[in-house]
């Protein structure tokens, strides 16, 4: 084959490939049909997106005194121990007080997974006063539980009305 044979052959080639690389590269692909890609979410943003929803979930549980709810919103590991202490004395769902307010006032990422700290309104009898709360939540294969609770430290700011304790006449 001579040389300019040669030169034929491989620009017919060339042309022949053209239409397939630019295809690739996406030159000639039409996306405005397309919709736009989803933006990647934060892992960060979503810990504490997801951390709110499920704390607020139990304190919404609280206020309305619905047990299995509550418990739903707990990792599978505290559910025996909260089905034992859920109703009794010092139980969150316990029958001889009401939650009038609870509100969320902080998340923080921690050693165990989020820390979402809470001020509950408690009403017992005449008696109503505020109890800082810390709850720890964590992520389970796919979904996100609650997996721990505690007493916070000073009471939480900002509050919710009436969280002074007071004693009505």
């Amino acid at each position: 084959m001579r040389p300019t044979h040669r030169r034929l052959a491989a620009t017919a080639a060339g042309l022949v490939l053209l239409p397939a690389a630019l295809v690739g590269c996406g030159i000639g692909d039409d996306d405005k049909d397309k919709p736009p890609a989803a933006p990647v979410p934060n892992p960060a943003e979503e810990a504490a997106a997801r951390s709110r929803e499920r704390v607020q979930a139990y304190l919404d549980a609280m206020t309305a005194k619905d047990v299995a709810a509550g418990r739903s919103q707990l990792c599978a590991p505290l559910h025996d121990g909260f089905d034992l202490a859920a109703t009794g004395p010092n139980g969150d769902f316990a029958d001889h007080f009401q939650v009038p307010e609870a509100a969320i006032t902080d998340i923080r990422s921690g050693p165990l997974g989020q820390e979402v700290s809470v001020s509950v309104s408690v009403t017992a009898g005449k008696l109503t006063v505020a109890r800082p709360l810390v709850f720890t939540v964590t992520r389970q294969g796919s979904d996100w539980c609650i997996a721990g609770e505690s007493p916070g430290g000073e009471a939480a700011k900002p509050t919710p009305t009436g969280v002074v304790p007071t004693r009505a006449s």
